[in-house]
């Protein structure tokens, strides 16, 4: 019997995105930044205002660990935190200044990634790849939103 694991949809998905998530790693070693912080500061990137605990549900992550991960960038100078205008309970998440340069200066890793993962592979089915992957996550979306009772009748 092959040690293999089967080519399902999930297992190719779930192991090109823990691959993509290493070779990012590799390259942006010398940043100073674990993968984590490094998704939070992109998530919160294109959600400044946020708040913490919709910023884990974003990450998909326990909003105890999203609080660490923010004390930490936060002891950094990168991400602040401003209390909610009419609830104390909620913080609100915002980059600071030198979270900018940090972000810009990864861009150009996150797109070498992207090439080398993409290698071989020709234009179009890039193309197709990302419209296929894209319709599937909004398929994803719009299932998991729907009431329980008409998930349970597909």
């Amino acid at each position: 019997m092959s040690s293999v694991p089967p080519h399902t949809l999930c297992f190719l998905l779930n192991d090109a995105a823990r691959l993509l998530r290493k070779r990012f790693e590799q390259k942006a070693r010398n940043f100073g930044l674990t993968r984590a912080q490094w998704q939070a500061l992109a998530y919160l990137s294109r959600n400044e205002g946020v708040s913490q605990g919709a910023l884990a549900e974003l990450l998909d992550i326990e909003p105890i660990t999203l609080g660490r991960t923010i004390d930490r960038l936060e002891a950094q100078q990168l991400v602040e935190r401003r209390p909610h205008e009419r609830d104390r309970r909620i913080w609100r998440l915002y980059l600071r200044d030198a979270a900018r340069p940090l972000l810009e200066a990864i861009k150009p890793i996150a797109e070498e990634t992207r090439l080398e993962a993409f290698a071989g592979v020709a234009e179009a089915d890039r193309e197709t790849v990302m419209r296929a992957l894209e319709t599937m996550r909004l398929n994803l979306i719009e299932a998991s939103s729907a009431p329980a009772r008409d998930r349970e009748r597909a």
